[in-house]
This record gives structure tokens, sequence and C-alpha cells, in this order.
């Protein structure tokens, strides 16, 4: 999908083209994933989802908007998970968000990126584990 100056895309545009372009994991396979050693969870949720919902065990928490920044090696928020050689899969609450963060990873170079569909909802769905998450302070 080309943008011309001037052209206005919605939330569900923007996440419909980001799906074209990346890899969707479907929640059941996903939860297959879980003992690959290869493979990094990354939990993009706000901290109050985490606590209030629980996350996938092990799972990585990155909030989205700081996802870009710990990506990039040169921005001073850089974590080094992100440096590993690993397939990395994103997921959000509904999987509109990790459509987005998979997208953005792909083009900063993270070329194993996916997404779960449907999120952590369908995770939970597909009976993946969930593993609770305490308050902070």
């Amino acid at each position: 999908m080309t943008i011309r100056e001037g052209d206005r895309m919605t939330s569900r545009e923007l996440v419909a083209a980001a799906e074209d372009e990346i890899e969707t994991v479907p929640a059941a396979e996903a939860v297959a994933l879980t003992s690959a050693e290869d493979v990094v969870f990354v939990d993009l949720r706000d901290r109050r989802e985490l606590e209030r919902e629980g996350r996938v065990p092990g799972a990585f928490h990155c909030p989205r908007g700081m996802l870009e920044f710990w990506i990039d090696p040169d921005s001073p928020y850089h974590r080094d998970i992100f440096d590993r050689d690993a397939r990395f899969v994103f997921y959000c609450a509904s999987g509109w968000r990790s459509a987005l963060a998979t997208q953005v990873a792909g083009r900063m170079g993270l070329a194993r990126a996916a997404h779960v569909g449907g999120g952590f909802t369908a995770w939970r769905e597909a009976g993946g584990p969930v593993e609770p998450v305490a308050p902070k302070g």
C-alpha cells in the first residue's frame, strides 16, 4: 500500500498493512514454541495489563512505546536482549499493537520477528500457560 501526501489511514488499515508484511503465528502454534530455546516472547502490554492478566511464562516485557529505542543498538535505551540470535515473537492483548511492533522490528533488522495472532486473548483461549506478575512497588 502506497501512502500519498494528504492520505489518511485508520488504525485498522495500518494493522492490516502490517499484517501483509509480517509473519503471524496462530496462538496454538505459539504455545508450542514456549519450549524452544531460540524463541523470545516479547510482551508489549503496559504494566497494568501484566499485573491484571499475567503473561506468557518467561516473556520479556517491553512497553510498546519503548520498542524502537530498546531495539536500536545506537540508542541510550538499548536492551541487550534484542542483540540475540533469536526468533522474537511479539504479543499484546488482541494482536493489533504486536502487528505494528513486528513490522517495525523487522524494518529495524530483527529478521526473525513474528507476532501471535489474536494476542494474549487468543493465547489463553488456546490453553497457553499464564504466569502471574506481581505489582511493582
